[in-house]
């Protein structure tokens, strides 16, 4: 049985908060020297001034130049397939090229019309959370169902595949596991999402995917498509999924702060920029790697290195927002990068917000007396994005 790597800085956790090794790290050095799970020796930056400026800065801190880190596994044509389209992985102007293409369908304005089938998927979730009987897993029943049928009916992906493509995805973001199941998993993935791309081409619905092969048809090319398509369906249910969850725990833990948005549902909107700052779900978002020399709180980086970048320890900065380990979801969280920031900010942001904007009430006022049945967690310890494998509650 292959031994599950040691955790490196960035992604060690204590429960919902950044282990104390990360804030001292931060308020102390400010970047220090790590090695990631996959042994690449790296700089990982801490500061919330410092990983804005490394997110605003794409000519300095590339993209592009990162390798994968499982290239030892594929051909350079492999991993050039695997890159295309693939947003995180390009700098300007090619990822504004690829990116133009994609932000009208993420527009507020277009988000709202999404509104009312979103708020149809949480009743039907929560109906099912009930008709699973008390206590139940949240995760299963409601924080997973309800982003993963969202992104199937934005992309034009049969429901009946959601449970494939969510344990697909796990192994996507396990660490712990060989890089060759890594890649294994990553060449599944590529694979089904070629299907829906091939699919979309023969005929084209009313799907995202349909409108890019429509609208964009001859911009981009079929491994532009899959990239697009596996990128969105990777990220568009895996954050908010796990968000939900660990929301709902952090909720539960402070129930005087779950009374507020129970008793009034317009305070959820502060809350949830609150939620995503305490909690930094994506402990540190695409790895970058310097083009020059630069200075990062008076460290020098070489040329060539890899930077990462941690948000948990960013968000809990004191210096830029005052008590940063209280939650507080009365103060709205004004300048969290939980999204990022710059060029990569997450395009599915609006997506995201109204998703849990509708879940979080919709969920109180089904429940309002929902409680944890077990006070143990269960994290997902050894993913790159953070959350609960379940959640027992009650009610």
């Amino acid at each position: 049985m292959t031994e599950a790597p040691e955790l490196s800085l960035e992604m060690r956790r204590d429960g919902l908060d950044p282990v104390e090794e990360l804030a001292r790290a931060r308020d102390g050095e400010g970047v220090v020297q790590v090695v990631t799970p996959f042994g690449q020796p790296a700089y990982l930056v801490l500061r919330h001034e410092d990983v804005r400026e490394v997110l605003s800065d794409p000519t300095r801190f590339s993209n592009a130049m990162t390798p994968f880190a499982a290239a030892g596994e594929m051909s350079q044509e492999e991993q050039d397939k695997l890159r295309a389209g693939f947003l995180l992985a390009f700098d300007p102007p090619e990822h504004t090229r690829l990116r133009r293409m994609l932000t009208p369908e993420f527009t507020i304005r277009r988000m709202r019309r999404l509104e009312p089938r979103i708020v149809e998927i949480v009743e039907a979730a929560l109906d099912d959370l009930e008709r699973a009987g008390k206590p139940a897993d949240l995760v299963s029943h409601f924080a997973l169902p309800v982003p993963s049928l969202v992104i199937c009916e934005l992309l034009g992906v049969p429901y009946a595949d959601r449970a494939e493509f969510q344990e697909r995805s796990v192994r996507l973001l396990n660490i712990s596991l060989p890089v060759e199941e890594q890649t294994a998993a990553l060449r599944e993935n590529r694979a089904y999402t070629a299907g829906l791309v091939a699919r979309a081409q023969a005929d084209p619905g009313e799907d995202m995917l349909g409108m890019l092969v429509r609208e964009h048809g001859d911009d981009l090319s079929t491994d532009e498509l899959n990239g697009i398509a596996a990128l969105l369906l990777l990220a568009g249910h895996e954050t908010t999924s796990n968000m939900l969850g660990l929301g709902t725990l952090a909720l539960l833990r402070h129930p005087d702060q779950l009374a507020v948005i129970r008793e009034d549902p317009t305070r959820a909107e502060p809350a949830i920029e609150e939620l995503l700052r305490w909690l930094s779900i994506v402990h540190s978002p695409s790895p970058r790697t310097t083009t020059t020399d630069v200075e990062i709180a008076g460290h020098v980086i070489p040329a060539g290195s890899l930077v990462l970048l941690s948000l948990p320890a960013a968000n809990r900065d004191g210096g830029h927002i005052e008590n940063p380990d209280t939650l507080d979801i009365t103060r709205g969280a004004p300048g969290h990068i939980a999204f990022g920031h710059g060029v990569h900010h997450c395009l599915g942001a609006p997506l995201a917000r109204m998703e849990m904007r509708i879940a979080f009430p919709a969920l109180l006022r089904r429940f309002p007396n929902l409680t944890l049945a077990d006070e143990q967690a269960d994290y997902r310890v050894f993913s790159t994005v953070y959350g609960l494998n379940s959640l027992r509650v009650t009610w």
